[in-house]
């Protein structure tokens, strides 16, 4: 027999589901992987297969060896594999890392600290984080396009790197049609806007989160160079624009409320601006979204609102 469970008023009923809000999310991440596959090739539809496949079936496995109800149909474990890969370079060769790098998501992160709901970080993220540490030589770094109009292109350095290094940049229009070297699906700036805009207009997420998490990044590059040209590469460079728009709006693993989500937007543009000028890494995305996972719970303490005439705790 279900229990019952009984929390005070308002009691408000909505027609979202998790299951519909990550079917969405799965839609807008379409355009992207399509680009990618058209960018990189059928190496990059490889990568999508094996890790999506690879997060469904580890949620599916555990499920049932600790006997808990299925939870593969609420389309989660599909998102987090989809999001993985496409943090990841267009590399087949790197196919059994792929799936350790999905098993850790899933089981590790998300499962083992009570499912989705329960994760304190979000799942891709970490994962991703666990794999550039651990496979450095495999999955750090990007692939060259299959198409350039540019030769210099062709030896797959990511424009990061670029940067680091001093060397000639790629246009601004090859940046937006994702003509460079780069992960899967961080390369083609105009697909992330199209899955982007989907979102926004479908409520699945708020508009500002991912502008004041650019933004942030933007101006502080802006004010250590001296210069609107590095300072819109530092932001169409790497996986910026993808993880603002995918990552740092995770419901789970971000604050919930509006104050908070802006105060984490800034939390991640800062880190990532730091360790992309300072640290060892010339990417640094997917350690601040984990960085600001940990301090999440107390931005949400923070910024949380009391009732009228409530007490402080």
């Amino acid at each position: 027999m279900n229990k019952l469970i009984v929390s005070s008023s308002p009691h408000i009923k909505s027609k979202d589901s998790t299951s519909r809000i990550m079917l969405d999310v799965l839609i807008a991440l379409l355009p992207i992987t399509v680009a990618g596959a058209i960018i990189f090739g059928l190496e990059a539809l490889l990568v999508v297969g094996i890790c999506v496949v690879s997060s469904v079936l580890s949620e599916f496995v555990f499920n049932i060896i600790v006997k808990k109800e299925q939870t593969v149909g609420d389309f989660s474990a599909a998102v987090t594999g989809l999001i993985l890969a496409l943090n990841l370079p267009a590399r087949a060769d790197a196919w059994w890392q792929c799936i350790i790098g999905s098993v850790f998501a899933i089981i590790v992160v998300k499962c083992l600290f009570g499912g989705l709901g329960c994760n304190f970080a979000n799942p891709a993220a970490t994962a991703r984080v666990f794999l550039l540490i651990s496979f450095t030589g495999a999955l750090g770094g990007g692939n060259a396009p299959l198409y350039s109009s540019s030769p210099e292109l062709v030896s797959g350095a990511t424009p990061l790197e670029v940067l680091t290094s001093g060397g000639e940049m790629p246009s601004i229009t090859d940046m937006l049609l994702g003509l460079r070297g780069g992960a899967i699906g961080e390369t083609c700036i105009v697909a992330i806007l199209i899955g982007f805009i989907y979102l926004v207009v479908r409520r699945v997420i708020h508009f500002e989160t991912p502008l004041v998490f650019i933004a942030t990044v933007f101006v502080l590059s802006l004010i250590v160079d001296n210069s609107f040209y590095i300072a819109t590469y530092q932001i169409l460079s790497g996986g910026l624009i993808f993880a603002a728009v995918f990552m740092v709006t995770d419901y789970v693993s971000t604050p919930i409320t509006r104050s908070g989500k802006m105060i984490f937007a800034v939390g991640c543009g800062l880190i990532t601006f730091l360790i992309r000028y300072y640290g060892n890494y010339p990417e640094g995305v997917s350690f601040s979204i984990l960085l600001m996972n940990i301090l999440s719970p107390y931005i949400e303490k923070l910024t949380s609102k009391r009732p009228l005439g409530g007490k402080k705790a």
